[in-house]
């Protein structure tokens, strides 16, 4: 809203300083600056009405130090995630991209399914929440519509052939790039020729059947959205976990976005330019703002959790965004952390009813999966559990980075 009224001051009065609400880099700024703002001071309101409310966690008993003690933390967090992201989206971005839009309707989305999932648990006392069948309906229409959209929207396109020797020398961007088009293009790290068409899975056995490229390109954003959402989801076990590892994840995404929707950048890095997704960067920077806000009472002790409310909600962000900027192949890599908290988990139990079936007896990897616990029932405190997966964490975005530049 505020960008457009400054563009309409700018325009109608020359009114001094408008034009700093053109540039995307202050307005990422003021976005990082006012979600943190936001959920600092809103936080602590919340956190008073919640407990006044006694809307608090119901712990299992798993049998983990410490456990007992967080029984009663006030749950449903993720709303101060959400209400810190969207406020400064809806004051600074440009409300009119595709892309925003599309990351709008995720965030509410699934902070909605969250939201009931979590009242379902305090208020209704039922520990297992929403069924799990009624989370992944809505992961799936979730899904895909934003496989519909990225697939079908005009608005959504690439320009990936740089034509001539480079920006600096030419000026007319039109002989630089090709022009605008549809396209299923993605990114795959490490290669040279690093561009892969969904279209290809099809083409190869009749060039008539690349129209029908939706069929694969649709179901694999589905997969991918339920898979990183989950993920997020099994990762939130332990205080700081699951929010701060997900900011490290964001801000490389950010990084990919900024780099993708400009032109120079692109052209250095002979990557395929993005139109509009720049624009992209103000949502990062809104939600990254949320996130380290939200740690001020989320890291140990943990003064309120996030819940189902933020952690769907944060997976399914990440997912969009990794979708947005064309670099879901590096999921496995920059939210790997999310992939080892899955695996952990398939693996315990398929081995589980594994040795049930041969032997009759049940046996375990891990001494308690997602594998944060396991490393609790080692003895490690969860704040060095944490400190150690955010460490990790970085080591994997910056991987995730410089793979821009190795191929």
């Amino acid at each position: 809203m505020l960008y457009y009224l400054f563009e309409f001051l700018e325009k109608k009065f020359q009114f001094p300083g408008a034009t700093l609400f053109q540039f995307l880099t202050f307005r990422a700024s003021m976005a990082l600056i006012l979600s943190s703002a936001i959920t600092l001071i809103y936080g602590r309101i919340i956190i008073r009405f919640l407990k006044s409310q006694q809307i608090g966690e119901s712990v299992r008993d798993l049998g983990l130090k410490g456990q007992n003690e967080k029984q009663g933390t006030p749950t449903m967090g993720g709303v101060i995630i959400i209400i810190g992201t969207l406020i400064p989206i809806l004051l600074l971005a440009q409300l009119d991209n595709i892309y925003i839009q599309l990351l709008i309707i995720t965030t509410l989305s699934m902070g909605f399914i969250g939201l009931v999932d979590d009242y379902i648990k305090v208020f209704k006392k039922d520990k297992e929440g929403l069924k799990g069948r009624f989370k992944v309906a809505g992961q799936l229409l979730l899904g895909l519509l934003v496989g519909l959209v990225l697939y079908f929207h005009p608005g959504v396109t690439v320009k990936e052939e740089i034509r001539g020797q480079g920006l600096k020398k030419s000026a007319n961007i039109q002989e630089i790039f090709t022009p605008e088009k549809k396209s299923t293009l993605t990114t795959i790290p490490l290669f040279k020729d690093n561009a892969f068409d969904y279209s290809n899975l099809l083409s190869w056995i009749s060039p008539n059947l690349k129209k029908y490229t939706w069929i694969i390109f649709i179901p694999i954003v589905v997969f991918i959205i339920v898979a990183v959402s989950n993920g997020a989801n099994l990762t939130d076990g332990v205080d700081g976990l699951a929010a701060g590892s997900s900011a490290i994840m964001v801000l490389a995404l950010g990084i990919f976005a900024w780099v993708s929707g400009n032109l120079i950048f692109s052209d250095y890095l002979n990557i395929m330019y993005i139109p509009n997704v720049g624009e992209v960067v103000i949502f990062v920077a809104a939600f990254s703002g949320a996130l380290i806000g939200f740690l001020w009472f989320n890291t140990y002790p943990a003064t309120i959790f996030m819940g189902d409310t933020g952690s769907l909600t944060i997976g399914a962000v990440i997912a969009v965004i990794a979708l947005i900027v064309r670099k879901e192949l590096l999921i496995p890599l920059l939210c790997g952390i999310f992939l080892i908290e899955n695996l952990s988990v398939i693996i315990q139990v398929g081995y589980f009813k594994y040795s049930r079936k041969k032997t009759g007896v049940g046996k375990r990897i891990f001494k308690m999966a997602p594998l944060h616990h396991h490393y609790q029932k080692s003895g490690l405190h969860e704040s060095k559990i944490v400190a150690r997966f955010w460490i990790i964490g970085i080591l994997l975005a910056v991987l995730s980075i410089i793979t821009l530049k190795i191929r």
